[in-house]
């Protein structure tokens, strides 16, 4: 990205950080934006300390000129971002909100709510629980794809047969992370309320937390619309190829060039029988700022702003570990992966596993992180110390594969952004 392209909002500092610190933060990050070898297209960040938002600061671009119109748009604070996986933590919050109201039980047999029985055939006489789904030891896996379009039975594609069962445990055993799960989740919140899984996630999250955005950028208002990030990559125009020479790609949401659409064939949608078009796994957008929002409802118990948006007994089940690696129950996903909850990643206090988090090894977090499209985000909060931090970046220039983390399973640029937060905005330092 070019300096000139830098877009460079005025820090918003809020609580319990010095000027010198968020001098150093707002440098240190344009940095990273804006390295002349591995830039970011975009990037918006948030920092919790104290139970209050300490820091928060936008760089670079949500829609960058890929059409030869001569616009772009900066990234702001109200700068929506597709936030990929964590998505998924979005809707747990919705599946805990109807466990409350006595619509689902995380141990009753899933088949019952949808239907039809969903057993892995190597494990016929094993059932499968929400549990199990939330915590990804299900069995079920992706390799024969976790989205299907609208016409499409989710009973016509959860057969036996196939490959989207897996034989290393039984249900409730082996952990393998799986989109999948996703969509049998999303389905089973429609089954039960008969409503269409993008409004009523907007029924029981963000509507009462007065939030923007949601799983259908179709209803989004004409605002929504210009606040959302175009998602992006620096590739060749006709190959997957990474190319940090080359132009900017779009991936996703490129809404400067065309409007939003609804899912296709949402004409034979039917409520209850596939809610993979509005991607519970992965298609939430939502600003970081109202990220901050619901980090601050959980470290508050579950209220905000004098409302009780979850019990706090329904956050503790969430956040408490379903299953843990032990050597051989699991895959880590190159040591990514160590600790789960309900929807949710614990970020086990092991070396690495919360990159750019070991600077100290006492920020034990709860939370989820994401990657698609050229996006990669975080959502990471330590609910004891009042202390979290959220990172949406909306594009990389070059493949963040092949440039790994020097201390973690995550990409170098990543540990370095949450390691300038955790550092200056989280301990305050200002060296």
């Amino acid at each position: 990205m070019q300096k000139g392209m830098r877009a460079l909002i005025g820090a918003v500092l809020l609580s319990g950080m010095s000027q010198a610190a968020a001098s150093k933060l707002d440098a240190e990050l344009a940095a990273i934006v804006n390295d002349p070898q591995r830039p970011l297209s975009g990037l918006s960040v948030l920092a919790i300390r104290d139970g209050k938002v300490a820091y928060q600061q936008q760089f670079g671009h949500r829609r960058l000129d890929t059409a030869g119109t001569g616009v772009t748009a900066p990234v702001t604070p109200q700068t929506m971002f597709r936030m990929a996986s964590i998505s998924k933590m979005m809707t747990t919050f919705g599946v805990m909100k109807l466990v409350e109201e006595g619509k689902l039980s995380l141990d009753t047999d899933v088949g019952s709510y949808l239907g039809f029985a969903l057993r892995n055939p190597h494990y016929p006489a094993r059932s499968i629980s929400l549990r199990h789904l939330l915590s990804h030891t299900s069995t079920l896996r992706d390799d024969a794809g976790y989205f299907w379009v609208s016409g499409t039975a989710l009973r016509d594609v959860l057969v036996p047969e196939g490959k989207m069962w897996a034989r290393e445990g039984e249900p409730g055993q082996y952990f393998t992370y799986s989109n999948l799960n996703w969509a049998v989740i999303g389905t089973i919140m429609e089954r039960v309320t008969g409503e269409r899984f993008d409004r009523l996630m907007k029924r029981l999250l963000l509507a009462p937390m007065g939030l923007h955005g949601g799983y259908n950028p179709s209803e989004f208002s004409q605002q929504e619309v210009a606040d959302t990030a175009t998602l992006y990559r620096r590739r060749t125009r006709d190959t997957e190829v990474w190319d940090s020479k080359g132009p900017w790609i779009a991936q996703v949401d490129d809404f400067g060039v065309a409007a939003p659409l609804a899912p296709p064939g949402i004409e034979k949608y039917v409520i209850g029988a596939n809610a993979t078009p509005f991607s519970p796994t992965g298609g939430m957008r939502m600003s970081a700022a109202d990220m901050g929002k619901i980090m601050l409802m959980l470290i508050n118990n579950g209220r905000h702003e004098g409302k009780q948006i979850l019990k706090p007994e329904s956050l503790a089940m969430m956040f408490s570990e379903q299953w843990r690696y032990n050597g051989s129950n699991g895959d880590t996903l190159k040591g990514l992966y160590h600790s789960w909850g309900l929807g949710t990643q614990r970020f086990a206090d092991v070396r690495g596993n919360m990159g750019g988090m070991p600077a100290d090894g006492k920020f034990h977090a709860v939370g989820h992180l994401g990657e698609a499209y050229g996006l990669v985000s975080t959502f990471a909060v330590d609910l004891r110390k009042k202390q979290g931090i959220v990172s949406l970046i909306g594009g990389f220039a070059s493949d963040p594969d092949a440039d790994l983390g020097q201390y973690s399973a995550h990409t170098r640029a990543e540990e370095k952004i949450l390691d300038a937060l955790y550092k200056r905005a989280i301990l305050g330092r200002e060296d």
